[in-house]
């Protein structure tokens, strides 16, 4: 980096698993990159792109399994956030639910950043199943304080369906292959810790 005045590249695009303990732990220092940068996140909820190879935890090896929770230790009190290394309610039933209502969220303009680390938080913090929607409705409720039952209704409509198919083909396309990986310009950053690099780019410039 220069001494230069840091470049304003616009918005910070994050594909992302809202069930990802990575996403999760990498949110905080996201939105304060966002913040102190002046730039934006565009959130691009997605599932695992298996087609670039992504596995799913539970088919995942033991030995990486475990390795997960080596890590996901580490990273907690590193960061010090809150966070059950075995949650009630993961691996979840479904994630649809819960990244359809953050797309809807973001479709109608509300604060769609709050409400996904709301989720994920019920999560990872407070043993919350993001798969019902009556969580899902009370967390609407207290974060967006709106009518969390339209917004639950909207979130299920072919409009947010297909941001949701879009979002996993633009991801495939883009060669990603796991989450969170942020994108800036025409760059991947792949995991929670590269967020450094992510910032190092925006000063850098696209």
């Amino acid at each position: 980096m220069t001494d230069e005045q840091p470049l304003n590249v616009g918005t910070i695009e994050v594909f992302y698993g809202i069930s990802s303990p990575w996403a999760y732990l990498g949110m905080p220092k996201l939105r304060e990159i966002a913040r102190s940068e002046g730039v934006s996140l565009t959130l691009r909820p997605i599932r695992i792109i298996q087609n670039n190879g992504g596995i799913p935890l539970r088919e995942r090896p033991l030995a990486r399994q475990n390795y997960h929770v080596v890590e996901l230790t580490r990273w907690r009190k590193f960061l010090d956030i809150p966070l059950n290394l075995k949650p009630k309610y993961y691996p979840c039933r479904t994630i649809e639910y819960a990244a359809c209502l953050v797309i809807a969220a973001g479709l109608r303009g509300h604060d769609d950043v709050a409400l996904s680390w709301a989720i994920q938080s019920a999560l990872w913090a407070n043993d919350q199943d993001i798969a019902d929607t009556n969580t899902l409705e009370n967390i609407v409720g207290s974060v967006l304080h709106g009518d969390a039952k339209e917004l639950l209704a909207f979130s299920q409509t072919s409009e947010v369906y297909a941001v949701w198919e879009k979002n996993l083909f633009d991801a495939e396309q883009l060669g990603i292959f796991g989450t969170p990986t942020y994108v800036v310009g025409d760059e991947l950053f792949w995991g929670q810790d590269r967020l450094d690099f992510v910032q190092r780019k925006i000063h850098a410039g696209c």
